[in-house]
Order: C-alpha cells, then sequence, then structure tokens
C-alpha cells in the first residue's frame, strides 16, 4: 500500500491525468493504464526519478465529466525502484471507473491544482493532461487557470492523436493553445493508443530532467 506523502521537500510534484472519457474505448483504456505502468518501470525512467536524494512526489488520476475526476494514486513520493513498481502495478490493475461521461478539461485541471496545493512543498510541480479529444462540457482550461491557483505549476500535454487528419489538427491546436501552460511546458504527441507507452516514456524523461540533481530548475523552450 502506497502511503500519502509527508509534508517535506521533494524536487517535483507530478500529476498524471488519464483520459476516461467515452471517446476512450476498453481497449484504448487498458493500452494506456498498462503504457503507464510501462513507462513507470522503464530503466531510464527509474534512474531519473531516483537521480537526486530530493524526491519527486507522484499522483496519477482519471478524467472525464465534470464531476468524474477519480484518484488512482495519491500524491506521495517515490523512494525507490520497488515503489515505482508498486505503482505501475495499481496502475495496470485498476478499473475504468466511468465510461460514458464526456470530455471536461477544466475540471480535470482544477482537480489536479486541488490535489498538488495538497502535497508536499516542492520545488517545482506539473500537470500531464493526457487526452484524445478537446474540452466538450463545462468550462475550459483558460477558465480553470483563472480561478484555481497554478502559481508555479507547469501543465504539459500528452496529445493522443487519430486516424482522422483534420480532427486531429484541432486536437493539436487545443493542446498547445489551450492546454499547454507555463514557463517550458511542452505537447508530447502520441500517434495512436498503440504509441502511448512510448509518448509517455518520451515525455516522463523530459519533465523529470528539467530539474536537475542539484534541485535547480533547468531551462527549455516550448516544443510541439
Amino acid at each position: 500500500m502506497l502511503l500519502p506523502a509527508p509534508a517535506s521537500a521533494c524536487r517535483l510534484a507530478l500529476g498524471l491525468a488519464i483520459d476516461v472519457s467515452s471517446s476512450v474505448d476498453a481497449t484504448e483504456d487498458r493500452l494506456q493504464r498498462l503504457g503507464l505502468a510501462a513507462a513507470l518501470t522503464d530503466p531510464e525512467v527509474v534512474a531519473a526519478f531516483l537521480a537526486s536524494d530530493d524526491p519527486v512526489a507522484l499522483a496519477v488520476f482519471e478524467w472525464s465529466g465534470r464531476f468524474s475526476q477519480v484518484d488512482i494514486l495519491p500524491l506521495a513520493p517515490v523512494m525507490s525502484a520497488d515503489h515505482l513498481a508498486r505503482a505501475a502495478a495499481i496502475i495496470a490493475q485498476s478499473p475504468r471507473s466511468r465510461t460514458d461521461m464526456p470530455t471536461a478539461a477544466g475540471y480535470a485541471l482544477g482537480h489536479a491544482a486541488t490535489l498538488l496545493a495538497r502535497g508536499p512543498d516542492c520545488l517545482t510541480r506539473t500537470v500531464d493532461m493526457a487526452g484524445d479529444g478537446v474540452n466538450n462540457e463545462g468550462f475550459g482550461p483558460a477558465d480553470a487557470y483563472a480561478a484555481f491557483d497554478f502559481s508555479g505549476v507547469v501543465v504539459n500535454g500528452l496529445m493522443i492523436a487519430g486516424g482522422d487528419y483534420i480532427a486531429s489538427g484541432n486536437l493539436l491546436a487545443f493542446y498547445q493553445g489551450e492546454v499547454r501552460h507555463g514557463p517550458g511546458a511542452f505537447i508530447e504527441v502520441a500517434d495512436g493508443f498503440d504509441d502511448y507507452a512510448a509518448a509517455m516514456r518520451r515525455k516522463l524523461l523530459r519533465e523529470l530532467m528539467l530539474v536537475s540533481v542539484s534541485g535547480e530548475p533547468m531551462a527549455t523552450g516550448p516544443r510541439g
């Protein structure tokens, strides 16, 4: 069992959001969960998590409709490879909470901001929004950024592209123009759900390496 984080310093608080809206079918949902689990146990990712005595605090939650955010992992410091392995196992075995909800990205961001605010006082804070659709319920990302405390929080995106070029172009514009937030924020693109694990691995490595082992943020430019 993973324990909640104590109120102690860490170098990064990282909240990962998994899209479970109705556009994601059962097979795609499994690809997300197994892909995230695989990325978290990748040797290079594990080494990046454990690259400093100051830990990374990790949280994972599902998001879909306005009132459909469900925590899978509470925000807790990653102290060992075994901890990451247990976290990956919980994610891989976790049941999907809903299948019939729309895409309320603003509400998901509000949930993420609240989650991070309740966690330890980390040097940096990052939210990852993974998804395959644009906001279609409730307020959008801009309203979330105005209503919740995102000071010092970077929001990156993992956009899951589909086969429709036009729809994927609109989705990229949404992630680049509305989801991406904060200095150095970037968008990683998965070429469909089959590419989710590889895209997640790339994104995690980039995020974890943005803060040096000394604990000082490293400069980076936007991408995507």
